[in-house]
Order: structure tokens, then C-alpha cells, then sequence
């Protein structure tokens, strides 16, 4: 595997780890969005998701928006869609199927993946979301100034899977989750909906992977996110 960090429009606050894989053809891609609350970005759900995505053949990379003193809701969007371009651009030499391509984020991170993947010009053909944040009322907690992105669902969002936990108290289903797919619904669009009766927030995997780097936060039924979102790419891809 080919391991590189690339900047992002000259920019010292935001680059894209690149975990490229060996392949004899082009592979999926995914662009995964860590969660943080724009604080440091943590190895649980950045790093350690793209390399067990890339285990399953996948082409995986990992934005790093600018979290702390230069967090910016805004500038993280620039740093994601900056992120598509380079990497629609260098599909060849990445060995990235664009039509393939999408993107995965984790709480603060699922907002703006999913904000993302609602824009107009959107190269994402898919989402996961990991309990995500889709309304502004984490801002006052985050430090930024964010959006509610349920409104921005319409039909040409892409398919969604969505996954949390009932007993997450930062997100709440009815407050989040919730809103986001009935608007899904609502506007026909394809989806897939997880709520596990365990875990919690911030779980990443769930698993020893992610644990180990995560105070030992680990769960075996809500692990099982993974292996169902593996299984529902392979319908839709």
C-alpha cells in the first residue's frame, strides 16, 4: 500500500491522506470525514477506518479539515470538495472508479458529509453516515457555525445508509437521524437505516481496532454497522 498526504489548495490547515491500494483495475473509493467536534482528529474513525476499508478493496482517504484554533464549518466543506476534485482528477494514477465514489463521516463529521453529498455539483455516488449531527444544535458546543442539512435533501441526493445507537445522547435519533430520513423518504431517495439498542456515540467500528485508541469503547452488536454497509455497497455499486 501507498501511504501520502497531499495539501489542499496551497492550504496549511487541510490536506488528504491517500490509502492506496495495488490494483490491476479500478477500485471503489471512499473519502472519509472523522467526527471530533472539531477538536484534533482522532486515529478511531480517520485512519483506522480507511486502512479496514482498503483491507476490503477499497480505495480509501481521509480529509483533514481544519479542526482547533483554525476550525471553520465552512472551510471544512471547501476542504472536502477540494478533496473530490483532486481526486476525480488523479483518478488514473489513484486507481479510483469515480463513479464508485463516495463518502463516509462520523458526527460532526456526518453533517458535513452529508452536506457534501447534497451539493449540486456533488461527485459522491454514495453516503454513509455514522451518527451523524444534521442540525445546528451542537454549534454552541463545537465552537462553529453550521447549518441544518435536512432541508438540503432532494431527490438527486445519493443513496444513503445511516446507521447510530438509541442510547446516543449527543445525537438523539428523533433529532437527527430521524429528520434526515424522512427527508429521505420523503423525496424518494434510496436509503438504509440502522438504530442499534447498544453502543453509544463516538464508537467508530466498535471494535478491537478501534477501541484500543478509543478507551477501550467497544461493542459487538453495534460493530455489525460495517459488515451490513459492506453488504449494502455491493447491492448498489
Amino acid at each position: 500500500m501507498k501511504i501520502e498526504t497531499v495539501s489542499l489548495n496551497d492550504s496549511k490547515t487541510s490536506a488528504l491522506d491517500i490509502y492506496e491500494s495495488a490494483s490491476d483495475e479500478k477500485l471503489p473509493g471512499i473519502v472519509v470525514i472523522a467526527g471530533g467536534s472539531y477538536n484534533p482528529i482522532k486515529e478511531r474513525d480517520s485512519e483506522r477506518v480507511a486502512l479496514t476499508f482498503a483491507t476490503h478493496a477499497y480505495q480509501a482517504f481521509v480529509v483533514k479539515y481544519p479542526v482547533a484554533e483554525n476550525k471553520s464549518y465552512a472551510d471544512a466543506k471547501t476542504a472536502i470538495s477540494a478533496s473530490f476534485d483532486y481526486i476525480t482528477e488523479h483518478a488514473d494514477e489513484l486507481n479510483v472508479n469515480v463513479n464508485k465514489l463516495g463518502i463516509i463521516g462520523f458526527s460532526a463529521g456526518g453533517q458535513l458529509a452529508a452536506a457534501y453529498a447534497n451539493e449540486a455539483d456533488s461527485k459522491a455516488k454514495f453516503e454513509i453516515l455514522g451518527y451523524p449531527v444534521t442540525k445546528p444544535t451542537l454549534d454552541e458546543r463545537m465552537g462553529v457555525t453550521t447549518e441544518d442539512v435536512v432541508p438540503m435533501v432532494s431527490k438527486n441526493t445519493p443513496k444513503t445508509f445511516i446507521f447510530g445507537a438509541t442510547q446516543d445522547e449527543l445525537t438523539p435519533f428523533t433529532q437527527h437521524i430521524l429528520p434526515y430520513v424522512q427527508a429521505l423518504a420523503e423525496n424518494g431517495v434510496s436509503f438504509e437505516l440502522h438504530e442499534f439498542a447498544t453502543g453509544n456515540h463516538g464508537m467508530s467500528l466498535a471494535n478491537k481496532y478501534t477501541s484500543i485508541v478509543n478507551d477501550d469503547r467497544a461493542d459487538e452488536h453495534f460493530s455489525e454497522w460495517f459488515p451490513l454497509a459492506l453488504g449494502w455497497l455491493n447491492e448498489i455499486l
